[in-house]
C-alpha cells in the first residue's frame, strides 16, 4: 500500500512534468517552424515536429502502464517511406491524427496542473500534519484557526494528519487511475 501511494504520487508529478514539456515543446517548435515556412527549411521542420506525436504517445502509453497498470492498445501510425520529401510533408501536414495528437498532448498541461495541486494537498499536507510535534517549535503553525503552540495541540494535529493520510491514499489512487484513463481515451480517439 505504501509503495502504491508513492508510485501514484510519482505518476501525478510526472503527469505535470510531461504536460508542461508537451505544451512548451509544441508551442515553441510549431511556432518556430511555422515562422520559417516561408523559406524551404520550415516545411520539413514542421513535418519532423508532427512526427514526434507518435513517440510521445507511445511514451504516455508506457508511463501509464508502469505507474497505474492501465493497459492501452498500441498507437500505430501508417508511415509511407517511398514517397518524396514533399509528398511525405503534405501527408504529414494534412493528416488530422497528427493535429489531434498535438491537441491531446498539449491538453495534458491542464491535467498536469491539477496533478501538481493534488500532490501538494494529498501528499505534503498530511506529511506536515504528521510532523507537527517536531515542526511546531520551529515554524509558526496555524491550522484550522488554531495556533499550534503546545505539544498537546501538535499531537491533535498529528492525529488529524494520520486521518488525512488514510484518506489521501484512496484519493491519490483514484486520481492516478483517472488521469491514467486519459491516456487510454486519447489513444482510442486517435485510432478512430
Amino acid at each position: 500500500m505504501k509503495s502504491g501511494f508513492i508510485q501514484n504520487g510519482c505518476f501525478l508529478l510526472l503527469t505535470f512534468i510531461t504536460g508542461l514539456f508537451y505544451f512548451c515543446f509544441y508551442m515553441v517548435a510549431l511556432s518556430f517552424s511555422l515562422s520559417l515556412s516561408f523559406i524551404v527549411i520550415g516545411i520539413p521542420l514542421f513535418t519532423r515536429v508532427l512526427r514526434t506525436t507518435t513517440t510521445f504517445i507511445q511514451f504516455e502509453r508506457t508511463q501509464t502502464k508502469i505507474y497505474t497498470d492501465i493497459t492501452t492498445a498500441p498507437y500505430n501510425k501508417k508511415i509511407t517511406t517511398d514517397a518524396s520529401i514533399w509528398v511525405h510533408a503534405k501527408l504529414e501536414l494534412t493528416d488530422r491524427r497528427n493535429w489531434l495528437a498535438v491537441f491531446w498532448l498539449m491538453q495534458k498541461l491542464g491535467i498536469g496542473l491539477v496533478s501538481l495541486v493534488s500532490v501538494a494537498v494529498l501528499y505534503l499536507t498530511p506529511l506536515a500534519f504528521l510532523l507537527a510535534p517536531i515542526l511546531y517549535r520551529y515554524i509558526d503553525m496555524n491550522i484550522l484557526f488554531m495556533q499550534v503552540d503546545t505539544f498537546e495541540k501538535s499531537l491533535l494535529i498529528m492525529v488529524l494528519g494520520a486521518v488525512l493520510a488514510a484518506i489521501s491514499v484512496k484519493l491519490g489512487d483514484r486520481l492516478a487511475k483517472t488521469f491514467g484513463g486519459y491516456t487510454r481515451t486519447m489513444i482510442q480517439q486517435l485510432d478512430r
